[in-house]
């Protein structure tokens, strides 16, 4: 412990021996340090702060999600600053009043944006400070850039969705070219392989419904032939002409009448078990057992109206057949046809899905847009027109006549501080430099030798009022330098009070 405070005894001892050195570095440094806090300019700072708030009652109905609004005011928050809108602010004061060239609105616009800051001190509330060498100016810009951002928030809006707009408009407008065209595609194939097609009308189908129908012709041929077949037995059986007598008796003529009935029944139909063909055909016998067949020796010969009737039926018959038997020709080579046309509809269907394909992509793109394009716009409305995002300002910029910055009174000091520092730092160092030995005990531990004694200094009158006029001196001088730093300090805050 008596170690350490000899040491220190040391050391104040050897700056103590030095003290004009530390005096005259403290003078330089203090100097040269309040030169250069006088020539550091002010700035005076302006504040403001605002409230940007979210709110519309259409917001869900059109899709305007508390996410999208919270994402509006992030945006607001960082492009605030953005050199477009620093770009208005430095047009729209004094600063741009020596602005030239577009050289010297980037560099006015970067020196702008490390002197502003803007801060969100809540969930819609922002701080708005400037630092600029006039009060006047700082409030001037702060106010601008309030005024910037609420144009650029209503106005910005109004031209994101106006582009976006137009964007969606140009790609609707190509869309529906494209859809054009491809719908007259797909009618000209459509047109060209007509019959080719899957759905309604195709060969397929077509083929399928050929089949049927042949099947059904072929079960009324079947029909009409056994009927011919069975008239043509019918017409055998039945005489061309009937016997008539000349006079009297009415037997002959009765006979005659019966089989013609019986003819004009067989015609009909009806089969040998009918009854009134059995009766028909008893009452032939009858008149035949009373002499009706002798009878007529020197009758004439009439033509049978059961045999016309016959004939009559036969020929319609035979044109039922003769029509369906063409009708199954045409339509074996209307198959024919469809079978070699069968061959290409996998092709030709598989292009037309293609095509389809194509165009139902195109239409589900130009559906897309055109629902985009829509509910843009009414958001677009819905932002614009019932303020969705609404500026309040809730502390008007403020004007300052003190400077915000450089805070001199501290920097004073602290050069004061320093300069006094230096001067006793450089004493110090000094003193290790040198080789003298302030006391005897650190010249026997230097040299290894004992000391056997130390002589004091001895002053005489003459070097005693030497000593004391040096000192009023070494005391003036640093009361001068405290002074001098009182006196700046008088003149930072006496320059405020006449600026307040």
């Amino acid at each position: 412990m008596n170690s350490l405070y000899d040491e220190f005894r040391i050391a104040v001892h050897s700056v103590w021996n030095r003290r004009w050195l530390a005096l005259a570095v403290a003078w330089g440094i203090c100097i040269l340090g309040w030169l250069v806090i006088a020539m550091i300019p002010n700035k005076y700072e302006s504040k403001a702060q605002i409230q940007v708030r979210t709110q519309s009652i259409l917001s869900d109905q059109v899709g305007i999600t508390p996410q999208d609004q919270r994402r509006n005011i992030q945006q607001l928050e960082q492009t605030l600053i953005s050199s477009e809108n620093l770009a208005k602010v430095v047009r729209g004061t004094d600063l741009g009043a020596s602005v030239a060239t577009d050289q010297e609105l980037a560099g006015k616009v970067e020196s702008l944006r490390t002197n502003i800051e803007v801060k969100a001190e809540q969930d819609d509330f922002f701080a708005i400070s400037a630092k600029l060498p006039s009060g006047k100016l700082a409030r001037d810009v702060v106010q601008k850039l309030i005024d910037v951002a609420e144009e650029d928030n209503i106005a910005g809006d109004r031209k994101t969705t106006s582009q976006t707009l137009r964007f969606l408009d140009a790609q609707i407008d190509g869309r529906q070219k494209e859809l054009a065209d491809a719908e007259a595609k797909r009618v000209a194939y459509e047109t060209q392989n007509l019959g080719l097609l899957p759905g309604v009308g195709s060969v397929s189908q077509r083929m399928e419904a050929s089949r049927a129908e042949l099947s059904q012709i072929d079960s009324q041929l079947i029909q009409a032939r056994s009927a011919l077949a069975a008239l043509n037995g019918q017409l055998a059986g039945t005489p061309a002409t009937l016997n008539t007598p000349s006079a009297g008796g009415g037997s002959p003529s009765a006979l005659g009448q019966a089989q013609g009935e019986l003819a004009s029944m067989r015609a009909r139909g009806f089969t040998d078990s009918h009854p009134d063909v059995v009766a028909i055909r008893n009452q032939i016998a009858n008149l035949r057992a009373q002499g009706g067949g002798g009878a007529g020796a020197g009758g004439y010969r009439t033509p049978n109206p059961a045999y016309s009737s016959l004939q009559s039926m036969r020929a319609e018959r035979e044109a039922s057949v003769t029509a369906l038997q063409a009708r199954k020709s045409a339509l074996q080579s209307d198959m024919a046809q469809l079978a070699a046309k069968q061959t290409a509809e996998p092709g030709v269907a598989a292009e037309y899905q293609r095509i389809n394909r194509d165009y139902e992509v195109l239409k589900a793109q130009y559906d897309k847009l055109v629902t985009e394009r829509d509910q843009i716009r009414l958001r677009g409305q819905v932002e614009t027109q019932t303020d969705a995002v609404q500026f309040r300002v809730v502390k008007e910029p403020s004007l300052s006549n003190v400077p915000a910055a450089p805070n001199r009174p501290l920097l004073l000091a602290a050069v004061l501080i320093a300069g006094i520092g230096a001067g006793v730092g450089a004493a110090f160092a000094l003193g290790q430099l040198q080789t003298s030995f302030p006391t005897a005990a650190k010249l026997e531990r230097a040299s290894g030798l004992p000391v056997i004694g130390s002589i004091s200094q001895m002053l005489g009158s003459e070097e005693r009022a030497q000593r004391k006029q040096k000192m009023k001196l070494f005391f003036g001088a640093s009361g001068g330098l405290v002074c001098v730093f009182a006196l700046l300090l008088v003149a930072e805050f006496v320059q405020r009070g006449l600026t307040a």
